[in-house]
């Protein structure tokens, strides 16, 4: 491919975009076509993208964690582009981008309208809900933000588990879900504007992993705000200390002097969540900190969070966390290793004579 023919593909930032996002997209897009051959063939390559860091203006600023952005154009400055991927922009749950993002919203709106595909990372699709081009369709975000849209942008059908969402006409309209979603986004738009084989070699020199099992596994119940209404937000201070216990939302409704049916109206009304739904997130959260940090069978600890079946149990558990427990402890419970042993300690120090003892009494892990 010529280097003149190559699409260009902007990346839209602002003050709120993580720098993980940014420079992670921009050293992976912009070096695909060319890393595999220059660093393992000894030979120059072809980029599938001219990338270009975009924002409302070329002023450099400041982003996420002090770092420093140096735009290459202002927006108004591109009135074509082939791929526009808005990188995440971090926001308060409690907040809409519609007051804050005016220029950027309308020029989403006309360069989609222009033909451009777009797509976005974690909270960068707030910015393409705020400009409409995500009205009807499906979408992926962090799972954190799920109210949010519920609340701000009813129109748009969020697929809470989504890794990345296609959408929209000739899937002109691409989702990624929480921060790290970048690398599966980034590997769909080189296999898409540069090929299988080329997503496949980024993948490889990258040393990209796999998330097929989605965002379920790494989500949690939310602490939600405490409602206005003294009732509901009585009886979710009760449930928090009192999840495992029988008729969770019999109790609760006595808890609030209310009737069942009074009680589910109100409840759903405060906080979004049908009540059985809202104490199975608890019991499943509390299951998953279980998994991880406790050796407890999964029959105990169904039984810790209220439950009698283990089966049952289980079932539950797949339907909201996305993996079996037994499946979701070999996921989640290596990723802070244990202590070592004494003996462990010792055998390390062996194979490295020059180890001094830790001051703590807590040698490095093996």
């Amino acid at each position: 491919m010529p280097q003149t023919s190559i699409p260009r593909l902007c990346l839209l930032t602002t003050p709120e975009t993580s720098p993980s996002v940014l420079y992670g997209l921009l050293d992976v897009l912009a070096s695909a076509g060319s890393v595999y051959p220059e660093m393992l063939e000894g030979k120059s390559g072809h980029q599938v993208f001219d990338v270009k860091i975009v924002a409302a203006s070329k002023t450099p600023f400041r982003c996420f964690g002090n770092v420093l952005v140096e735009p290459s154009l202002e927006i108004d400055e591109v009135e074509n582009t082939e791929v526009v991927v808005v990188c995440d922009m971090y926001q308060p749950i409690e907040t809409s981008p519609l007051d804050r993002y005016p220029r950027e919203i309308a020029w989403l709106k006309r360069i989609h309208e222009r033909g451009a595909f777009v797509a976005s990372v974690c909270t960068g699709s707030l910015l393409l809900a705020a400009a409409g081009l995500l009205d009807g369709l499906e979408a992926a975000t962090h799972w954190g933000y799920r109210d949010v849209f519920r609340d701000y942008y009813p129109k748009v059908k969020m697929c809470e588990d989504a890794i990345l969402c296609l959408s929209g006409e000739s899937h002109r309209v691409v989702t990624a879900g929480g921060t790290t979603s970048w690398q599966e986004l980034s590997l769909y738009l080189i296999a898409r504007f540069g090929g299988i084989k080329q997503a496949m070699l980024t993948k490889k020199v990258f040393l990209f992993g796999d998330r097929s099992d989605g965002q379920l596994p790494f989500s949690l119940m939310l602490p939600h705000p405490k409602s206005t209404d003294s009732a509901i937000a009585d009886s979710q201070t009760w449930i928090a200390e009192n999840y495992a216990c029988t008729n969770p939302v019999a109790q609760m409704a006595s808890h609030a002097s209310l009737t069942p049916r009074t009680f589910a109206r109100r409840f759903r009304s405060a906080t979004g969540y049908d009540p059985m739904d809202y104490v199975q997130s608890l019991r499943i959260d509390e299951a998953k900190q279980l998994l991880e940090t406790d050796e407890l069978s999964v029959e105990e600890i169904g039984l810790a969070v209220g439950y009698q079946d283990p089966t049952s149990f289980r079932r539950l558990f797949k339907r909201k966390a996305g993996l079996t427990p037994a499946v979701y402890r070999r996921k989640f419970a290596k990723i802070i290793p244990k202590a070592p042993t004494p003996a462990q300690v010792g055998r390390i120090r062996h194979r490295v004579p020059n180890l001094a003892p830790s001051s703590a009494g807590a040698g490095p892990v093996e």
